[in-house]
């Protein structure tokens, strides 16, 4: 080991952390909830700096493997991330914690925000706040991109499967799963031909070398309740589809076949299954089906929201919250003199039934993919996938840039306080490794106070 990784292993890292409690992973994963600013790519790398960096409670290795799964997955891949980890943990009620969690914090304070929306309309100060953290959002998402490319990118071969897929994405509009299944057949052939390209060993060494062992270590045994048993699997997928039908039967029994509520469980179960790739790969599905097809709110109204997602904590997919909340009030569910409760309990419908295909996935799934890592056939092709997914992600932080930068369109002007803005969050994220809460509440300040002050934009 040279003298600089020596240097970079702190004393008290020389040794694994100690066994973590369930009390103490709960407070990590509500401190979490609360924190997952900046999209599924700057969640993932709070949980990396969090996890691997900082408490080393899983190795870079393990890390990546679960993630590789998550991308795979329909649905919001840093929720499901934080579900595995958890379960790997703290068993069953570890992973139904740490997803929950997730969530919640957002489920609320969406909640709140929707209802300012709907009683009191455009306020100038939220639209201020919303004017200064959007820039904010875009160094959040280039920032991640570049993160997690530094771990996955090990050679000129990912760099070219990150460079086709963001080609793919942005000149062509392939469709994600699209993207993700090239990459998967890449992988899983290239690997037979030459297999050191796509093995995880550069991130784990380097993993080794900066951040010391871990408590789930690149070696540590699969613990009990991750061993893939078929019993395991059938009351797993027993036990989710009987949440599922119990939900809907309950919403059949009271609101019809045809109720608003009932439509929107239906409705929101297909979107979850349709959700690779993210939120942004399923907007165009719920907006059509929200506000063309059962005109539960306007489209400028699901902008709106989609604004309201990019700047609260928790999955970005959690704008479906908003659009349930809004639905629920215009539709007055539960009758004109309870809009709140009625659009509220609508929010609560929305979530559930857009999350529970996640938790089946990552607790029905998670033993299979516990006993593929370290074995090359499996893992080659997600690490091609997580390669595309980083030109992915740099097509999505250009999608945020273009929309904060010229907001009425190339036809338009350039917002130059907002570029003014962008390139000071990347100075304080690239340089001075700003905090991602300190980071959007400056932004928020001089977004308010470029909005409120005449003269200023």
């Amino acid at each position: 080991m040279t003298a600089s990784a020596q240097q970079a292993i702190r004393p008290e890292a020389t040794a694994a952390p100690a066994g973590v409690s369930f009390y103490e992973a709960f407070l990590f994963w509500l401190k979490l909830g609360f924190i997952s600013f900046g999209g599924p790519a700057g969640q993932i790398a709070i949980m990396h700096a969090e996890l691997v960096e900082r408490r080393r409670w899983i190795s870079e290795k393990r890390f990546l493997h679960a993630l590789n799964y998550c991308m795979l997955l329909p649905g919001p891949e840093a929720q499901q991330l934080a579900t595995y980890i958890g379960w790997l943990m703290h068993r069953t009620r570890g992973g139904i914690v740490a997803g929950a969690l997730f969530v919640l914090p957002s489920l609320f304070i969406l909640i709140a925000l929707s209802w300012i929306y709907m009683a009191y309309g455009n306020v100038p100060v939220v639209a201020g706040i919303f004017y200064g953290i959007k820039p904010a959002v875009t160094a959040l998402v280039l920032h991640a991109a570049h993160r997690i490319g530094t771990r996955a990118l090990k050679n000129p071969w990912m760099w070219g499967i990150a460079a086709a897929a963001f080609i793919a994405i942005f000149a062509f509009n392939t469709p994600f799963p699209a993207i993700v299944f090239a990459a998967g057949l890449i992988g899983h052939f290239g690997a037979r031909l030459a297999p050191g390209v796509f093995a995880l060993n550069g991130g784990h060494g380097s993993a080794k070398q900066g951040y010391g062992p871990a408590l789930i270590d690149d070696d540590t045994p699969t613990p009990g309740h991750a061993r893939f048993s078929r019993s395991h699997l059938a009351k797993v997928l027993v036990a989710g589809l009987s949440l599922w039908a119990l939900a809907m039967g309950v919403l059949v029994a009271t609101q019809g076949l045809q109720g608003t509520l009932t439509q929107m469980g239906w409705f929101f179960t297909k979107a979850a299954m349709l959700t690779f790739g993210g939120a942004y790969a399923v907007l165009p599905y719920v907006y059509q089906g929200a506000v063309e097809q059962h005109g539960w709110l306007s489209g400028v109204q699901m902008i709106d929201g989609l604004a309201l997602g990019e700047t609260t904590p928790g999955p970005l997919i959690m704008v479906v919250a908003f659009v349930g909340f809004v639905g629920g009030w215009l539709k007055q569910v539960l009758g004109p003199d309870a809009l709140f409760l009625g659009a509220a309990v609508a929010a609560i419908v929305v979530t559930f039934f857009t999350f529970l295909p996640s938790f089946i996935f990552i607790l029905a799934g998670g033993p299979l993919i516990e006993a593929t890592h370290g074995k090359l056939g499996f893992t080659a092709p997600l690490s091609a996938i997580t390669a595309a997914v980083v030109g992915v992600i740099l097509n999505l932080a250009l999608f945020f840039a273009y929309h904060v930068l010229w907001p009425q369109g190339f036809g338009g002007r350039f917002d130059v306080p907002s570029a003014v803005i962008a390139i000071a969050a990347a100075v304080a994220l690239f340089r001075f490794k700003v905090g991602v809460m300190p980071l959007l509440g400056a932004c928020a300040a001089a977004g308010l106070l470029l909005t409120l002050i005449p003269g200023l934009r």
